[in-house]
């Protein structure tokens, strides 16, 4: 990938102008900023990317592209208590397989700590900032209500000189963590609470990833966020709503210190339905062993969504789809598995597997013969070519494609009734054999040599047709089929008991022990993408799988839920 182009992959979105467009096309035309184009990404280096921080980076990302722009990558790292390289290598991963890349420009609030104390201090020596020694809860009981305003800090007018020193001696390490703070000095009558003297500094004793035992004090988000931005003479700040009543601070910030004027312009975040984004419930699902880790298939982050088979044109696509808004909303998870199946629909090879095996003998098939059967790799891609698939005397068939007792309307194998095989003939079940307990373990059928590709020369009619795989070939394999991870669709409001964690799905996860695939899946790669005909959309993998031990991922079944939502619609 190269290192110095800002988008290298990602397709060019054509949706209708939206409104940060037209922001920065009004910019670009008025001469602001000299016509220059610049944003930023900025994930604080502290959990995986979920399909939340998708949307953020792909407008990120996208805009400066779109404009001709650059975008940087920033990783705002200033709470060493929960930050880690991990984090920062997974991000940069995730990034890159979305399509996109920062050049040379990958940059660390870190790298400005120096700068940011130097700021602190102008504004100590300006009276705008002051060193507090109110502890948490009593910064909180003062901060007051929405009708009523807060209280002054009784260390509020503290002198220039004597703020210097305390600053300078928490910077040396001298105090001990949560003793002191430094606070902005603002307006504690003002309505909006993020503008009542906030914390800019405190003592946290913590190595941090980068600076090591350097710093004893760290800037808060909110501090470093907008001055990261004006060093980095960024244009245009695009973040999420939640920032919206943040904005005052950063200008003031801005303004107190005389530097760059970026613009601020947010947008909704992505809200998906049977799903939780908020990093603190993500964490705590990885923590408590409720999934496997962060790369889960049933995580909403981009490493679980790769390992379970999404692609990143099925999260592009689903991005577009849900444009740009200015006010919250949540989209239905269902219009997600959409685009993947619409995207997989195109590029997935087909292969046969069957999950719940039964045994079918075709008692008039030669006891040795084994036919090579010419099988389409997929229909939607004429490139795609065939493949030959092994048949014999003994195959395998789902379960639920044979009734003994058939119930109404049911035109699969039954006794008496004829199917077609995929690719390969007419059978008909004779008779059936039973075990002790009166469970049919194996069906017997006679086939029709003369519908060899699953074509009757005489134009007879059957209602059904099945897939299988040859008993002599077929690979063994572990199937996890994966659901949803919670039943409410908003998991994280309709909390039963008070913890969202009540409404997880038990079936989120199921493992098929002993499913037989077809020999063509034997050198399955990782992350390989399929679509098990009749049965869903799955992936070899990518922890797991090996030749030998094949494990396949159920990325999305072939039933689309959106796609009759919008027709009713």
């Amino acid at each position: 990938m190269s290192t110095t182009d800002t988008n290298t992959t990602a397709p060019t979105q054509n949706r209708a102008p939206d409104f940060i467009r037209q922001a920065i096309e009004e910019d670009i035309a008025s001469g602001r900023y000299g016509g220059r184009v610049a944003t930023r990404f900025p994930p604080e280096p502290n959990g995986y990317l979920h399909i939340g921080h998708a949307k953020a980076l792909c407008i990120d990302f996208g805009m400066a592209a779109r404009y001709g722009g650059t975008c940087n990558l920033r990783f705002d790292d200033t709470n060493p208590e929960k930050e880690d390289v991990e984090y920062v290598d997974a991000i940069m991963e995730d990034i890159h397989w979305l399509g996109y890349d920062w050049g040379d420009r990958l940059y660390y609030a870190s790298d400005y700590f120096g700068r940011l104390y130097d700021f602190a201090e102008q504004l100590i020596k300006a009276g705008k900032a002051y060193v507090c020694d109110l502890t948490a809860d009593e910064v909180r009981g003062h901060r007051g209500t929405l009708t009523e305003a807060g209280i002054n800090s009784r260390f509020r007018e503290r002198s220039i000189e004597e703020n210097l020193d305390l600053f300078r001696r928490m910077r040396a390490g001298e105090f001990e963590e949560g003793s002191r703070t430094l606070r902005a000095k603002i307006d504690m009558a003002s309505p909006n609470f993020i503008m009542r003297d906030p914390v800019m500094y405190r003592i946290v004793k913590t190595p941090h990833h980068r600076t090591g035992t350097t710093w004893c004090i760290y800037p808060m988000y909110d501090f470093a966020h907008g001055q990261s931005d004006a060093i980095e003479r960024i244009t245009h700040s695009l973040c999420s709503l939640e920032y919206e009543i943040h904005r005052p601070l950063y200008e003031w910030f801005i303004r107190e210190l005389g530097l760059y004027p970026t613009r601020q312009i947010e947008f909704a975040r992505l809200n998906l339905t049977h799903t939780v984004l908020s990093k603190r419930y993500l964490r705590r699902l990885v923590d408590e062993g409720i999934v496997s880790g962060w790369d889960d298939p049933r995580m909403p982050t981009l490493c679980g969504m790769r390992r379970r088979g999404y692609t990143p044109e099925a999260i592009h696509a689903f991005l577009d789809r849900i444009g740009v808004a200015k006010t919250d909303s949540v989209v239905d998870f269902s219009l997600l598995e959409h685009c993947v199946r619409d995207d997989l629909n195109k590029r997935a090879a087909r292969v046969m597997a069957v999950l719940n095996p039964l045994k079918v003998v075709i008692d008039n098939y030669p006891d040795e013969a084994v036919e090579q059967l010419e099988a389409v790799n997929n229909p939607e891609d004429a490139s795609a070519g065939t493949r030959m698939v092994p048949f014999s005397k003994v195959l395998y068939i789902e379960q639920d494609d044979f009734r003994e007792v058939p119930p109404p309307k049911y035109y699969r194998l039954h006794p008496g009734n004829e199917v077609r095989l995929r690719y390969a003939y007419y059978i008909k079940c004779t008779h059936v054999v039973k075990d002790a307990d009166g469970a049919v373990v194996e069906v017997h059928c006679t086939y029709d040599p003369a519908t060899r590709g699953g074509q009757s020369p005489d134009n007879r009619k059957v209602k059904s047709t099945i897939h299988w795989v040859s008993a002599r070939h077929a690979l063994d394999a572990e199937v996890r089929l994966y659901d949803k991870l919670f039943t409410a669709e908003n998991p994280s409001f309709e909390r039963e008991g008070g913890d969202f964690t009540a409404s997880l799905n038990p079936r989120s996860l199921v493992t098929v022990n002993g499913a037989k695939v077809e020999p063509s899946l034997a050198g399955a790669k990782a992350e390989q993408r399929y679509q098990f005909e009749r049965v869903g959309y799955f992936c070899a993998d990518s922890m797991e799988s090996k030749p030998g031990a094949l494990v396949f991922n159920r990325t999305v079944s072939l039933k689309d839920t959106w796609a009759k939502i919008a027709q009713k619609g």
